[in-house]
């Protein structure tokens, strides 16, 4: 074996491990809690059991969608309805997104890399991470039987200003080099 393939070797340990570092710690973690607090450590790992479970029902269906979307959809209509420009009619198509949507908000992330394969405009994914969060459907149904119809309506008015707010100011903020950055990493995957 030569030099070359032995470093290729090392420098690819070395990233898996940095890689995979966070489940390494988490899994030392949960092996001393095992053996140092069994009943924690059983709970723990229930709670691991029942997310990946979780995790296992929702993101199939996230992922066809996602296929579908890619495929269906040319990256040209993303451009110009979400994209630089698109306007209001970026925004309420971000809200449309993230308000129909079902899952929880990881769920939003694979549909945000799509979207930015697609060059949808970096606020108005921050906008379909909001309406993903604050603004479903289920759970707006939800606040209007359980705490009335004004309550949800009122929270809803409240929430959908913020949420182009802090999109907007994220869009501030947050450095032109840093977005193109992580759209350079979207494209990627």
């Amino acid at each position: 074996m030569d030099k070359n393939t032995n470093n290729k070797k090392n420098f690819n340990l070395k990233k898996a491990f940095k890689q995979y570092l966070f489940f390494i710690i988490t899994a030392v973690l949960l092996g001393l809690l095992f053996i140092f607090k069994f009943d924690a450590g059983v709970k723990a790992a229930d709670v691991i059991a029942y997310s990946f479970k979780e995790m296992l029902l929702v993101l199939p269906p996230i992922f066809i969608i996602i296929g579908l979307l890619d495929v269906w959809i040319p990256k040209e209509t993303m451009v110009r309805l979400m994209g630089e420009g698109s306007g209001i009619k970026g925004i309420i198509l971000a809200f449309l997104f993230g308000t129909v949507a079902a899952g929880p908000l990881y769920a939003a992330f694979p549909i945000a890399v799509v979207f930015m394969k697609k060059h949808v405009k970096f606020s108005n994914i921050m906008i379909l991470f909001g309406a993903w969060g604050a603004t479903k459907i289920p759970m707006l149904l939800f606040e209007m039987s359980t705490l009335g119809f004004k309550f949800a309506l009122l929270r809803l008015a409240i929430n959908i200003p913020v949420i182009i707010l802090i999109a907007y100011l994220m869009g501030i903020f947050v450095k032109k080099d840093e977005v193109e950055a992580i759209y350079k990493k979207a494209e990627k995957l």
